[in-house]
């Protein structure tokens, strides 16, 4: 049995931090380190996902603590959304606010609990006015250096939560209910000029050298830089008509032209063709996962466009391949050189024509030898038989050195080329790689590389055509037709049009009049009169507010700065203030957010930054990735599906360290992870094992201090000294590089199993008594970030004063990790028996006699003689019975 009692260790010290403040933040920092942790949605209770995204962090923050930093370590609610508002739906009688206010004091007190050194002082909760305030305020101050426009728009609509979604949120369906995603016109929405710093966002990426490759290359994906070039063709109506391409050594393979449904041109022809109507009608109820699919559709438009550099006519489709956001939403079809096209061509009989010749291996792997007697009609070659030409077809593969062999294999070579070149028809598909360019005009016989410039080139000079840079990424459309959220701060007068709200009139105060939540394709803020009633601040004429609230993502795009003067009602923060603490050190969370929040949080920070308010252009130095927690049945944990663990009823029976060291030691912190409660058990019999340990090294080294003489120490000494120092060090290196806490753990293990050695026999001298008091300190300290109460009560039991976390850090010492010894398994006919150890210099003869001597290996034999006994020097020894 042990006397450990966690709930009276717990709330010794809750009380001892309390009482001295120990996580408040510094007013004035020597050397800071900001920890931060994406913020909790506040729609139920904590959860373990919860709980092992906030203690990473928590030990990082606390490591640094002892380090001597000042840490900036502070929480807050990302409180306005969907979800608090679909369960006040749900359960008809009950606000969003009280919904959400609720689950933040719930949430709060069970972080409270997990011994999370977060600075409360500093809590901010982004549905309370004193912060949306500064929301309002910064979308005024985008809209004052045109960075904020309203425009109609086709936008991402998602059908279940009946709001509009930015691109970043509708990837692969909605990013809230998972439904699919469909186009709706909006007449009147907000965007954020994004798309105007897409350059700076991909070229800064290369200063984020603290985030995972993977996010970076998600982000580069993401904002999608293309070079090419934009070409006017001209309608037959007389207008022009921009499309870029980064493939304009195609472009005298135009045959045909593409719109996408979404296109404003498309919408004019819908209303002159029922055809085209209803394919636009059926094109935008479908989803992006069945806009994706395979078999390619279209309708044609019943216009033709020209081409400006051959006068040729072609085509002009409405097709739901085509992105509205990509380029002018208008493609060029080359169905010979694009394989979307080609198939496109093929279902709907467009024809096909070769301008980048393809080699002739390429050519009569394409088309088959069936096809070659046709080609051969008229030519000296017709009369081959079958053997010969088949012969003759596969030497045309082997290259110039064939070819030159026989002048019948030349002929056919450049047969197929120029036969194959006149029937596109026989194309199995379309020939993508580079090439020499024909049927191009001037540009025959370039190569289609150099053809791309000199293309553009002549376009320029003409004046029909330019070089273009094209970005994937899209103006942030951040208007949602939903009650609980930021109001946006315009008010529309007849006569004015959209006015800002005045700073001095800021904040506009969500309305708690509303009753009915649910939305009809306009925000339910249009039902309070009081809300919507306004005075023009221009004219002083009646006008309305806006009625549509701000993205959610927008509230978690400028939080990270705003604890460094949470309070602040004058401006967003202090100048002095974000200096001392920005950027933040350390920012952790899912990479779920690798391309949403992350990228909406660097883009505001770089507007901050450029307004003067912000001294650095990107926000956090490290960002690092957790995996998800997983139920015992391998499914991701979420209050959607019923199936998440509190901790709270896990801390009741095991105590927070045990919590802690259990969701530590499951997995390396970036890989995901089943959370089965049989870990606890194993974590809190560890628990047991340190308690009894420190209790003993406590008493029996009273007295004891300073760095023990390593050659007065005996074998078993040396080995605990160099277990423990190995921990160290690879606690060093976890807290402050991977986080990967399980390894640090099984450290700790393997230092307490030298420990259990050494003690076998009683200290012989003061320095083995020294190396024992340096164990218990050194485990103490490599164990506080993570156990946090049982490392201020080892702390107190060794003689420390104060917090362990106002202590210092110890350093590895070089001299404990040098080894005299090595260790050497040994197994029986190839199974693992046992371990044993030896001089590092031990020779071929030393270790068979020390393996034929260990009791396990001489009860396997039972007396009698190994066939064979093989050593690996200092790897291990085998005996084979």
């Amino acid at each position: 049995m042990t006397d450990y009692d966690f709930r009276a260790l717990e709330e010794k010290w809750r009380g001892r931090w309390a009482d001295t403040r120990l996580h408040h933040t510094a007013d004035q920092p020597r050397r800071k380190y900001t920890v931060l942790e994406m913020f909790a949605y506040p729609s139920g209770d904590i959860h373990m996902g919860h709980f092992r995204n906030y203690t990473i962090g928590d030990v990082v923050a606390r490591f640094k603590m002892i380090q001597g930093f000042d840490v900036l370590h502070p929480f807050g609610w990302d409180a306005f959304g969907q979800p608090a508002e679909g369960a006040a739906i749900k359960r008809g009688n009950i606000h969003p606010r009280e919904w959400t206010i609720q689950n933040i004091e719930t949430g709060k007190k069970t972080l409270q609990r997990m011994a999370l050194s977060y600075d409360w002082d500093r809590e901010i909760r982004t549905c309370e006015p004193e912060y949306y305030k500064w929301t309002q305020w910064i979308f005024l101050q985008l809209l004052k250096n045109d960075l904020a426009y309203p425009s109609s728009s086709m936008v991402n609509w998602c059908p279940k939560c009946e709001t509009i979604l930015a691109d970043e949120q509708a990837a692969g369906g909605c990013w809230r209910c998972g439904a699919g995603v469909v186009k709706k016109w909006i007449d009147r929405c907000w965007f954020f000029r994004y798309s105007r710093l897409a350059e700076r966002l991909l070229k800064d990426i290369d200063k984020l050298t603290g985030w995972p490759e993977n996010v970076r290359t998600m982000q580069r994906n993401w904002i999608g830089r293309s070079e090419g070039a934009e070409i006017d063709f001209t309608l037959d109506t007389g207008e022009k008509l921009g499309v870029f391409t980064t493939r304009p050594d195609t472009i005298y393979g135009v045959t045909f032209m593409a719109l996408s449904p979404e296109s404003p041109l498309a919408a004019r022809f819908a209303k002159e063709n029922p055809k085209v109507d209803a394919y636009i009608q059926t094109a935008l109820r479908r989803t992006e996962a069945e806009r994706a699919k395979a078999d390619k559709d279209g309708v044609f438009s019943g216009h033709t466009v020209t081409n400006p550099f051959n006068g040729e006519k072609a085509q002009l489709w409405v097709a739901d391949y085509v992105l509205a956001g990509y380029g002018t939403g208008v493609v060029m079809g080359v169905p010979a050189h694009d394989q979307r096209d080609f198939e496109f061509a093929k279902k709907y009989g467009i024809p096909i024509k070769v301008v980048i010749r393809p080699p002739a291996e390429w050519a009569t792997a394409t088309i088959g030898i069936g096809w070659i007697p046709e080609m051969l009609a008229g030519t000296e070659l017709e009369s081959l038989d079958q053997h010969t030409l088949a012969e003759l077809f596969a030497l045309s593969l082997a290259g110039p050195d064939a070819i030159e062999t026989d002048p019948r294999i030349s002929l056919l070579a450049s047969i197929i080329q120029s036969k194959f070149l006149t029937h596109p028809d026989h194309f199995a598909e379309a020939f993508v790689d580079d090439g020499v360019m024909c049927n191009s005009g001037p540009f025959n016989g370039l190569m289609n590389r150099e053809g791309i410039q000199k293309t553009t080139e002549l376009a320029a000079s003409k004046g029909f055509g330019r070089a273009k840079v094209n970005y994937k990424l899209r103006d942030w459309l951040i208007s949602r037709q939903r009650y609980w959220g930021c109001p946006i701060p315009i008010i529309h007068c007849a006569r004015c049009g959209a006015q800002p709200v005045p700073e001095k009139d800021l904040p506009v105060v969500l309305p708690l009049d509303i009753t009915n939540f649910v939305p009809r394709g306009r925000s339910p803020l249009a039902d309070s009169p009081a809300f919507m009633k306004a005075a023009c601040p221009k004219c002083g004429g009646p006008a309305e507010r806006d009625t549509d609230t701000m993205d959610t993502f927008m509230d978690s795009s400028w939080y990270q700065f705003r604890y460094v003067d949470p309070r602040n009602d004058r401006e967003i923060w202090r100048k002095d203030e974000i200096t001392k603490w920005a950027p933040v050190d350390l920012y952790v969370g899912g990479v779920e957010h690798a391309t949403g929040h992350c990228l909406y949080f660097r883009f505001i920070t770089k507007v901050l930054h450029d307004l003067g308010w912000c001294p650095v252009d990107e926000p956090a130095l490290r960002l690092f990735n957790h995996g998800m927690v997983l139920d015992a049945k391998g499914e991701v944990m979420s209050k959607s599906r019923g199936n998440v663990v509190s901790p709270q009823a896990i801390m009741d029976k095991y105590g927070v360290d045990v919590a802690r060291l259990a969701m530590f030691f499951f997995a390396p912190s970036r890989d995901e992870i089943r959370w089965m409660e049989e870990g606890l058990s194993g974590a809190q019999r560890r628990v047991f094992r340190i308690w009894s340990v420190m209790k003993e090294l406590a008493e029996k080294t009273r007295g004891f201090s300073g760095t023990p003489a390593q050659a007065a120490l005996s074998t078993s000494y040396k080995h605990m000294r160099l277990e423990i120092h190995a921990a160290l060090q690879k606690a060093t290196h976890s807290f402050e590089n991977d986080l990967q806490f399980n390894t640090v753990i099984s450290g700790v293990d393997k230092a307490l199993n030298a420990y259990d050695e050494a003690i076998r026999k009683p200290p012989a001298n003061d320095d083995e008594r020294r190396a024992l008091r340096e164990f218990a300190s050194i485990l103490t300290k490599v164990l506080a970030p993570m156990a946090p109460f049982l490392g201020e009560e080892f702390h107190e039991w060794l003689g420390g004063t104060g917090s362990v976390f106002r202590s210092d850090w110890p350093a590895v010492d070089p001299e404990a990790l040098k080894t005299d010894t090595i260790e050497v398994p040994l197994q029986v006919n190839g199974k693992l028996r046992g371990i044993v150890t030896l001089p590092s210099g031990a020779t071929e003869a030393q270790l068979r006699e020390a393996a034929l001597a260990h009791d396990a290996v001489r009860k396997l034999l039972e007396g009698k003689t190994p066939r064979k006994v093989i050593v690996v020097a200092g790897r291990l020894v085998n005996v084979v019975v």
